[in-house]
């Protein structure tokens, strides 16, 4: 299936608040130059908030991860779960239309879906409050026909329960997910010929649905104002509705008993006056040029060229290019801001926007202070070129 950006799209994106303090912590999970794999939670996180992505909004995550447009477009086009194109203000109903479902009447509820939602799928409403598509197994299959909506799965449907739960959801009730002709999860329409002891003291409904009905959550958007995502590596800062939770104080340790009388502590000697040492000040690092060409050598300094073929991205060809350019050490690489960044990325004939896409100024970071990447240890042991 093709999956392109909607044809009309906003002016820009930007996170709430509470939504952005959340992603900042998820870009802590991973080490510096690995920042790109918190793409897929950011994502959905934007999603969630305004109901489908936008082309502003997969932009401006790969900014915030340091990728190229495509690289994050590539992740938004290639999962489904990712929808591209407004969807119902209220819900968007995905109808499951494979084998077990299909042949116990799916096709059924997706006529319900065009009569009373819209014709086309991803197309909406008259009113702008629903959508829906036909999508591949949702792994249900002994409760099918189902449909997921919002976040949770509805299930044993018919065509007159479909337009029932459509109308209810119209007048802003939030109906029951789970099997909707009365079983408790996807035991035999009969009831239980097993197990039978394990009956007695269940919950109302099964688990997943006990959670939903309690807190009347199936089609309510994450806004950032709900239970925080606690960020036990320590970078970011909890938030509950946009107040920072404050940690626990750790409890005073008990003093140790004793009989004994404290002994009296010698006087304290009056400290040595030091006298503070000068800061050495740092050489003011040159503005960006105008066109954002960074500043280049006219040979490698001494002691020779770093090996470049040390970042991934660059290979014997590209080396080669970046020396003729003026580029010969880690450290300038290292060293260069957004719009020298996008002025390399311009000039870099036939290679074109990889250092973007592979993310050098950070990989030379750590090239540079003598460290190394995942990449360059196999550079190293010969596995590369």
């Amino acid at each position: 299936m093709l999956r392109r950006l909607h044809k009309e799209q906003p002016d820009s994106f930007a996170f709430t608040p509470d939504n952005q303090a959340w992603a900042d912590a998820q870009i802590t999970k991973y080490p510096e130059g690995r920042q790109a794999s918190a793409i897929i939670p950011l994502l959905w996180r934007a999603q969630e908030q305004e109901g489908w992505l936008t082309r502003p909004a997969i932009e401006g995550i790969a900014e915030m991860l340091g990728m190229a447009y495509i690289r994050a477009l590539e992740v938004a086009s290639f999962y489904f779960m990712f929808q591209l194109q407004p969807v119902g203000s209220v819900a968007h109903i995905q109808i499951c239309g494979t084998t077990s479902c299909m042949i116990c009447g799916a096709e059924d509820l997706i006529e319900v879906c065009k009569r009373k939602i819209a014709p086309n799928p991803h197309e909406l409403s008259a009113d702008g409050k629903f959508s829906w598509e036909e999508v591949e197994c949702l792994g249900a299959c002994a409760n099918a026909p189902m449909a997921q909506i919002g976040k949770d799965y509805y299930e044993d449907l018919t065509a007159k329960r479909v337009g029932d739960l459509i109308d209810m959801l119209d007048k802003g009730e939030v109906p029951t997910p789970g099997p909707q002709n009365g079983r408790y999860a996807a035991e035999p329409l009969k009831g239980l010929t097993s197990l039978t002891e394990y009956d007695s003291g269940k919950t109302q409904y099964n688990a997943s649905v006990q959670l939903a009905a309690d807190i009347g959550d199936t089609v309510k958007r994450i806004d950032g104002t709900e239970v925080p995502l606690l960020a036990p590596w320590g970078h970011a800062a909890p938030t509950l509705g946009g107040t920072p939770v404050p940690k626990p104080k750790a409890a005073a340790k008990p003093a140790p008993k004793t009989d004994a009388k404290p002994k009296a502590k010698p006087a304290a000697k009056p400290a040595a006056k030091r006298t503070p040492a000068k800061a050495e000040a740092k050489p003011a690092k040159k503005p960006v040029a105008k066109d954002g060409k960074p500043e280049m050598l006219k040979k490698a300094r001494a002691g020779g060229a770093d090996d470049l073929k040390m970042i991934k991205g660059v290979g014997p060809a590209l080396e080669k290019l970046l020396n003729k350019l003026g580029v010969y050490h880690f450290d300038q690489v290292a060293g260069w801001r957004k719009a020298e960044v996008a002025w390399v990325d311009e000039n870099l004939e036939g290679f074109k926007g990889r250092v973007s896409r592979d993310n050098w100024v950070a990989q030379a970071k750590t090239l540079a202070k003598g460290g190394s990447t995942e990449f360059s240890s196999r550079v190293k042991k010969g596995g590369v070129y």
